[in-house]
């Protein structure tokens, strides 16, 4: 897919635990279920809520190392128990980032039933997303042995430090002290050990493990992206490291140009993966202006190049970061869903997320605990979800618009972000919202050139307003709105002949 081609496709992401999936199958089944046990009924009902992408997060081969060292991890038993009370070392499985290989578990119907997969998503309209983990790999996977070449060593004065930031083991080459991953900011990870992209033999070997994968799938979510930039990979360990991403991303593309890249990426470095190649990166500024209930940073961050912004994933929760549920109390959670999702770029779901889910499950666990149902909120998203492809089926121009004081010395006018697009076939449309936990007014311009002279009859998705008001003044004076706390609504402008 082209930089154009991604802009204007609008793609809508749902996130599913494939560990979680596939446990509840067993339950239902009575026996171990396969990746060809997902009903083709929930393929559809997923198409069918308006996704165009599933993720499956965590399908990759791990190890019984991995396995023995999350279930012998008391801090994290403590954190499964905390919402799972009845937990037991059955549900607790290895961490899914700590991989020995890009391959599916054959308990799980191996590759060959991923390919079955992919092409079951395919006769439904969806694509699929897989993991890709640049930075590091499990302790138990093959190259440990063959190729510890691959790693950071580490030092031996560093093998009793606590937490330990490195770990002995017995290789082809005699044994070896390699370093535990981590990034600049947090402690090692006891499960993994760190790739050392200084050594030119690891990026060929990670680029031909890209180039494999990318076969099994339509796109691929990189972990930690950003933590094998040369940059940040000499300020975690010293070492000097050339670019990975430029060259492994473009000999992919070379075979498949309509493959996506998504980059998980944090400290302000979107816009330098999105130039390396990627076609999308999280946005998590976006996410904490939301979270923290900024409206002002929120405009500055939406004031950005739309062209620009078509490339950033927009998200209110994932499996790193606290439920929606949780974090964004009723009346909130829809304003934040309204300026998140409304802005362009790629819209990220959680599983849990519709239904207002309110436990973050660590990713070590296995059997998710019954929760109960919002169902206004779950009303609200398949609103929101029906509402996304209609809005911007087709390309159109989106645009961040002005907001005026109501009157002489009004202040909560500041408390309010409004969008419009016009797409090719004159269908307008207007995303309003007041982000203060105060009743706010404004006058919100829409610069709409067809509407002068005319009468504009503006139809609230969410509810059953309606108002009509001429052209002219909408687009000079501004449409005047008087909001309650996290008050919004989703016009679609319809102009009179």
């Amino acid at each position: 897919m082209s930089r154009r081609a991604a802009q204007t496709a609008s793609p809508v992401l749902y996130q599913v635990h494939t560990r979680l999936l596939l446990s509840n199958l067993t339950q239902a089944l009575g026996r171990l279920a396969t990746l060809d046990d997902i009903p083709a009924e929930e393929l559809s009902r997923i198409a069918g809520l308006g996704f165009t992408w599933l993720y499956l997060l965590g399908i990759w081969r791990t190890g019984p190392r991995g396995l023995q060292l999350a279930r012998s991890n008391r801090p994290l038993i403590n954190e499964i128990r905390q919402v799972l009370p009845d937990a037991t070392k059955a549900d607790i499985c290895s961490s899914c980032f700590a991989i020995t290989g890009y391959t599916v578990p054959a308990d799980w119907g191996g590759d060959a039933a991923l390919e079955r997969l992919l092409q079951r998503l395919h006769r439904c309209g969806l694509r699929l997303m897989l993991d890709f983990i640049p930075n590091h790999t499990a302790i138990d996977h093959p190259w440990v042995h063959e190729h510890p070449e691959y790693y950071v060593p580490g030092l031996s004065g560093e093998l009793k430090n606590s937490p330990p930031t490195c770990l002995k083991l017995p290789t082809a080459a005699g044994s070896k002290i390699l370093a535990h991953a981590r990034d600049p900011y947090f402690p090692p990870w006891s499960d993994i050990l760190q790739l050392n992209y200084a050594q030119p033999a690891l990026q060929a070997a990670m680029s031909d493990e890209l180039l494999k994968v990318s076969g099994l799938c339509d796109g691929l979510r990189c972990d930690m992206a950003m933590l094998v930039m040369p940059e940040i990979f000499e300020r975690t360990w010293g070492l000097a490291a050339q670019p990975f991403w430029p060259a492994a991303i473009a000999r992919v593309k070379q075979s498949r140009p309509d493959f996506i890249f998504l980059a998980e990426v944090y400290w302000d470095l979107e816009a330098a993966l999105l130039e390396q190649g990627f076609d999308y990166a999280y946005d998590k500024r976006l996410y904490d202006s939301l979270r923290y209930q900024q409206a002002r940073p929120l405009r500055e961050i939406l004031s950005a190049e739309p062209g620009y912004q078509a490339h950033l994933a927009r998200f209110l929760e994932n499996h790193d970061e606290p439920r929606a549920a949780k974090t964004f109390p009723p009346g909130l959670h829809q304003a934040a869903a309204i300026v998140a999702f409304f802005a362009p770029g790629l819209r990220f779901f959680h599983q849990g997320q519709l239904e207002g889910c309110q436990l973050r499950l660590p990713v070590q666990l296995c059997r998710a605990p019954a929760e109960p149902l919002d169902r206004p909120l779950q009303s609200f998203y398949q609103r929101l979800l029906v509402a996304l492809p209609v809005v911007q089926a087709q390309p159109g121009a989106w645009r961040l618009l002005q907001t005026l004081p109501a009157w002489e010395g009004d202040w909560t006018w500041e408390s309010f972000i409004g969008y419009t697009w016009q797409s090719i076939a004159g269908a307008h449309w207007l995303a309003v919202v007041n982000y203060s936990p105060h009743q706010s007014q404004s006058y919100v311009r829409l610069p709409i050139s067809a509407a002068r002279g005319r009468l504009c009859r503006l139809r609230d998705w969410f509810s059953s307003a309606v108002f009509e008001r001429q052209g002219d003044e909408i687009s000079d004076k501004g449409l005047y709105l008087d909001l309650p706390a996290w008050g919004y609504h989703l016009f679609e402008i319809t102009i009179s002949p």
